[in-house]
C-alpha cells in the first residue's frame, strides 16, 4: 500500500513539474529569436496576433500595444507588409477588422495590410500564415511572454520566424501575471495541436 502511494505521489509530482519543464524548453529554444526592433533583420511580413477588442471596435490595451509595435516595424522598413490575424467571426468584436482600421489610422497603407479572419488561436494564425498566405519567413508581433510559444509553433511548422515583443502593458501587473499563467497551460495545448495536426480552419 505504501509503495502504491509512493508511485502515485511520484506521478503527480512529475505531472506538476511537466508544465514548468516544457516552458523552460520552449524558452530556451526561442530565446535567440526574440529581438529588439533595431536588431531585427528585414523580413517580408510582420504577423500581428489578435487580442481582445472592446465594443465599437476599440482595441484593448494589449492589442493596441501590439499594433503600435507593428506600426513602428513598418515605418522603420523592417517589414514590407503586415498580416493581422485574429477572430473575425463576430461583427461586433471583429479583431482583424479593428486591427486593420487602427493600422490605417496610424499611417500604414491599406495595400500593405493582409487580413486573416480565421486566426482563432496562435496555432491557427501561424499555420494559416504558412498554408493560406504562403509565408515561410516572418516576424511575430505580440506581448513578450507570448512569443516563445508562438515561435515554437512557427519552428515546428517550418517557418523561419523572429519575435518582437511588447512589455509596456507590464504596468498592468494583474493582466500581465494572468497572461504568464495562461501561457503555462497554452504550452501543453501547443504540444497537443502539433501532435494531432489540429485543423486550423474551416475548409
Amino acid at each position: 500500500m505504501r509503495r502504491r502511494g509512493t508511485i502515485w505521489g511520484g506521478l503527480l509530482a512529475g505531472l506538476a513539474l511537466a508544465p514548468g519543464v516544457l516552458a523552460g524548453v520552449i524558452h530556451l529554444a526561442s530565446r535567440h529569436r526574440i529581438v529588439a526592433v533595431e536588431q531585427l533583420p528585414t523580413v517580408p511580413v510582420g504577423l500581428v496576433l489578435g487580442a481582445e477588442v472592446h465594443p465599437g471596435g476599440r482595441p484593448s490595451g494589449f492589442l493596441r500595444a501590439r499594433l503600435d509595435m507593428a506600426v513602428e516595424l513598418y515605418r522603420r522598413g523592417r517589414v514590407e507588409q503586415l498580416l493581422v490575424s485574429g477572430d473575425g467571426r463576430s461583427r461586433f468584436q471583429d479583431e482583424p477588422a479593428a486591427m486593420r482600421a487602427y493600422l490605417v489610422a496610424h499611417g500604414v497603407p491599406e495595400a500593405a495590410i493582409g487580413v486573416d479572419a480565421e486566426g482563432l488561436d496562435t496555432y491557427a494564425s501561424c499555420a494559416r500564415a504558412r498554408d493560406v498566405f504562403g509565408l515561410r519567413r516572418l516576424v511575430v508581433v505580440s506581448q513578450r511572454y507570448h512569443l516563445p510559444r508562438a515561435l515554437a509553433i512557427c519552428r515546428l511548422l517550418g517557418i523561419e520566424a523572429w519575435g518582437v515583443g511588447d512589455t509596456s502593458v507590464r504596468l498592468s501587473r494583474r493582466a500581465w501575471s494572468h497572461g504568464l499563467r495562461r501561457e503555462v497551460a497554452a504550452n501543453l495545448k501547443l504540444v497537443w495541436d502539433v501532435v494531432t495536426r489540429k485543423p486550423w480552419a474551416h475548409r
